[in-house]
């Protein structure tokens, strides 16, 4: 099997996970951790036995695939970078600070022939993976992702934090502009917005329901998807998916029963799975599931967002 020498820019709370599973798989080859804090990189060097650099610059041109998992006003200089010198690059969300900023390196890696994947985890998480199946064209959705306080990712507000998990899926499934956003939103413990709601409306008259907080009690990552005939459950926090459908039965006279039908799926590592898809676009020329485009149209709605929510 042919080893794809990768490394990882950022070794931080995530970061450091990224560098554990290119270490492990089969088909990468890591070569080095990458962070300006001197202990973080050493240990994490120390650890996967690889090179700690606390500069990225000697690697260009020496790594055909390279995570960047590094603060998101860092994401376009470094992925512009690499992609400039030859390598695939695999970006946690958002893409980056501003939509001009996606729009070029979108471009940068056409030019160069080689891939963008942006980290929008959600998406390999075991509960959505078979939802492309039970979706065909919804007309009401329903979102919470719900999160105790956690100071680690306040460089943004809760939309560019948590919603744009939602945002994405949502944006994927529905496969309709977006045709009015109406949002609401506030600060509550940080400088920027620590909860918020939004109402997007599609050109094809589909509705999604959208809030998002950090500052909540419990923890809930759900969604519910309502079609013809159907509504669809998904906990994302759990992995499960319930189907309600109607019935060959009645409960009231003219009134279909309502079935029901639970999956539960075992507990996949989302982030395992999300860089085994990226290493297999390289290797096979297949499409990534979040490419750059995905990226980008995630960020100029959530930055829609934030704008309504600031005005």
């Amino acid at each position: 099997m042919r080893k794809i020498k990768t490394a990882v820019i950022g070794v931080g709370y995530l970061g450091k996970f990224h560098a554990d599973k290119y270490a492990a798989l089969p088909n990468s080859q890591l070569i080095a951790v990458v962070d300006p804090n001197a202990d973080t990189v050493k240990t994490i060097a120390a650890k996967l036995n690889v090179d700690g650099l606390i500069d990225y610059q000697s690697l260009l041109g020496k790594v055909e695939a390279v995570s960047i998992a590094a603060p998101t006003t860092l994401h376009y200089k470094i992925a512009k970078d690499f992609l400039s010198h030859g390598s695939h690059v695999l970006i946690e969300k958002p893409i980056t600070v501003t939509v001009d900023e996606a729009d070029e390196l979108i471009a940068l890696a056409k030019k160069n022939n080689l891939l963008i994947q942006v980290g929008h985890l959600e998406r390999f998480n075991a509960a959505i993976l078979d939802l492309d199946k039970e979706v065909s064209k919804p007309v009401f959705i329903e979102s919470h992702r719900l999160a105790p306080f956690n100071p680690r990712a306040t460089d943004v507000n809760v939309v560019l934090d948590l919603m744009i998990h939602d945002i994405d899926i949502i944006l994927d499934i529905v496969h309709s502009d977006v045709k009015s956003i109406a949002a609401s939103g506030a600060k509550i413990l940080t400088n920027s917005v620590d909860i918020a709601n939004v109402r997007l409306e599609f050109e094809n008259g589909c509705v999604a329901n959208v809030t998002a907080s950090r500052v909540s009690m419990k923890t809930e990552r759900k969604m519910r998807l309502f079609q013809q005939d159907s509504c669809i459950t998904v906990d994302f926090q759990n992995r499960a998916m319930k189907m309600y459908s109607k019935g060959d039965k009645e409960m009231f006279p003219g009134i279909p029963e309502i079935v029901s039908l639970e999956s539960v799926y075992e507990n996949n590592d989302a982030l395992k799975v999300e860089i085994i898809a990226f290493l297999d676009s390289i290797e096979n020329g297949t499409p990534v599931k979040v490419n750059g485009e995905a990226g980008r149209r995630a960020l100029a709605t959530a930055m829609q967002i934030s704008k309504l929510i600031s005005e």
